[in-house]
This record gives C-alpha cells, structure tokens and sequence, in this order.
C-alpha cells in the first residue's frame, strides 16, 4: 500500500482535465455566470435559478474545491464569490470555439515540401 508521501503528482493533463470534468455540467457554468459581477448567497442563486439550496450547495462545493469560487461569512450567511477570474476568459475562448465548430480551419504550410508519415508506410 502506498502512502501519501509515495504518490505521483498529478501531470497538467490530469489537473486540466479535472478543471474541465468541473466546468463540464450546466448548473456549475450557470452559478458562475451569475457570480460573475457580484456575490451570492446560496438563498440569491436559488432564487436565480429556480434549484433546491441543497443542490446549490453541491454544486459549490464542487466549484469551490476546484478553486474557482470563494466564500466569506456574513452573520448566517455565506456569501459566494469568484476565486479565479481568469475562469471567465476560459469561458469566453469556450463559447468562441463553439460558435466554430464543424469548420474546418486550413492552414498553408510554409514550405511546399513533401511530407512522409511513418504512421502510414507500409512495410
């Protein structure tokens, strides 16, 4: 059995692939969305969303583990904010992929060369 000092760190695939598993679910772009220019109670976003307060609170759990949201307390409350702002311009680069997709983007090589593909020859 290995312990935790034996474990391989996580390559930057793995680490992006887990920021993209939490970014991959609608509600979670939603919530976001709607931190995005102010802080939220989880009371503000169910009322925004029209969700039961224990999914909201899954949902940030989810997002604040990641590190993408934070909280501070306010007397009862806990308002929820955004960690990491940059998430909003992964979101925008998102959106402009997906108003292309299915085109298919050419690209002039710069030198008229041929080209072999070990992949392809055969022997």
């Amino acid at each position: 059995m290995q312990d935790d000092a034996d474990a391989q760190p996580a390559t930057t695939n793995e680490v992006l692939a887990s920021l993209f598993k939490t970014l991959g679910h609608p509600q979670r772009l939603a919530i976001l969305r709607l931190l995005e220019s102010q802080e939220l109670c989880v009371c503000e976003i169910e009322a925004a969303l029209d969700l039961r307060q224990a999914y909201i609170s899954q949902q940030l759990t989810l997002l604040r583990e990641a590190g993408l949201v934070c909280f501070r307390r306010e007397g009862w409350n806990v308002r929820y904010r955004i960690a990491c702002p940059e998430v909003y311009t992964l979101l925008e680069m998102a959106e402009a992929i997906h108003g292309t997709l299915g085109e298919c983007a050419w690209v002039e090589p710069e030198e008229k060369t041929a080209v072999s593909c070990g992949a392809l020859r055969q022997t």
